[in-house]
């Protein structure tokens, strides 16, 4: 009796955020062979004695192969349904036109909250219009668009920008935030101030990105640009099976944000953006 009532003192004087350490949402899953890369992800995550509260399970769709990219979306919500710390992020191919929108469609009446999209994996142009029709539609549907934005062309970041901000009401998630050319997305800062232009629909995962910039000459610099998209703009990634959660977790601790900061990083925003889901013990 009386080590319960020290153990519930002791808990009664942690704070929500000492609390909420634990928590973390990894958005940025690559499951490339269903159930068996999964099973793999959490085998990591055991032997990391890395926590993860909830994660996503990426899948991109390839041109033309439309019948198996619907199956590999089904594959992808039924892992979910069976285990729930995955949010299925599916996809469709935007130069597939009828069949991908009509995919989209489908996929948000399942209850798919992201897409996937690649523009150099899976061979497109961000500036097509198919492009832009595509990305309008989850905006209509409340499906929020993932972008690789790694930067491996020069101008993807403006590109992405440019689209973002003619479809204010699509939530974007740019993954690592630009890569080394995160310096672009500083840029945020002064389109706030422009009046009617831009509407905060610019999310970024920081996964591969953090991990590089950790303990390296340009961190602070990064930290300066973490702050000036948005510390609620920002979400933690491990772009997983290249890199592990634990990378990226340690690296995030290496920043020299605040507790709060990283706290939001690591599990506040992403769990606001795509809202739901039951924390699993």
């Amino acid at each position: 009796m009386i080590k319960h009532a020290i153990l519930g003192l002791m808990l009664s004087c942690l704070s929500p955020l000492a609390l909420a350490q634990d928590e973390v949402f990894d958005v940025h899953v690559h499951v490339w062979h269903g159930e068996k890369s999964l099973k793999e992800y959490y085998a990591q995550l055991e032997a990391d004695h890395q926590p993860v509260t909830r994660h996503s399970g990426i899948y991109m769709a390839i041109k033309g192969e439309t019948q198996e990219n619907r199956r590999k979306n089904d594959e992808l919500i039924a892992l979910s349904k069976r285990y729930p710390k995955l949010m299925p992020i599916a996809s469709v191919h935007p130069l597939d036109g009828q069949i991908a929108i009509d995919e989209l469609k489908r996929l948000a009446g399942l209850g798919v909250k992201a897409i996937k999209l690649h523009p150099h994996t899976q061979h497109f142009d961000i500036t097509d219009p198919q492009v832009r029709a595509l990305c309008k539609l989850a905006g209509e549907l409340g499906v929020a668009v993932l972008f690789d934005n790694f930067n491996i062309v020069p101008g993807d970041s403006q590109n992405l920008f440019n689209l973002a901000v003619g479809l204010p009401k699509t939530q974007f998630i740019f993954a690592h935030m630009g890569g080394l050319d995160f310096r672009f997305w500083n840029s945020l800062f002064l389109a706030r101030t422009a009046k009617d232009f831009f509407f905060d629909n610019i999310h970024f995962d920081i996964s591969a990105t953090a991990v590089l910039v950790a303990d390296s000459p340009v961190e602070p610099e990064f930290v300066w640009t973490i702050r000036n998209v948005g510390i609620d703009n920002v979400m933690l990634g491990s772009d997983y099976p290249q890199l592990s959660l634990k990378q990226a977790s340690d690296a995030l601790e290496k920043l020299d944000l605040t507790a709060e900061e990283k706290q939001k990083i690591r599990w506040g925003n992403a769990n606001k953006l795509f809202g739901g889901g039951q924390k699993q013990e």
